[in-house]
């Protein structure tokens, strides 16, 4: 899955809006099929945006120390 670059967090906010405009214009226009793609592509857009502010959240942490493995009969 592809990562995107925190600083364009503001451009997926810009395209949130675009999309919003253009789902409001088809609406008025009874593109219904355009419509429910717009719809499907904004989803996407918010989904993008919110793992990048799960990243950005996780990143300030400190990492988290799992220990050395036990390897069952790794003794003899």
């Amino acid at each position: 899955m592809l990562r995107v670059d925190p600083p364009r967090r503001r451009r997926l906010q810009e395209i949130i809006r675009n999309l919003g405009d253009r789902i409001e214009e088809a609406r008025a226009n009874g593109w219904l099929g355009e419509v429910q793609g717009l719809q499907i592509s904004l989803e996407a857009v918010r989904s993008k945006l919110s793992s990048l502010d799960r990243l950005a959240r996780t990143r300030n942490r400190a990492p988290v120390t799992l220990g050395m493995p036990i390897i069952p009969g790794g003794d003899r």
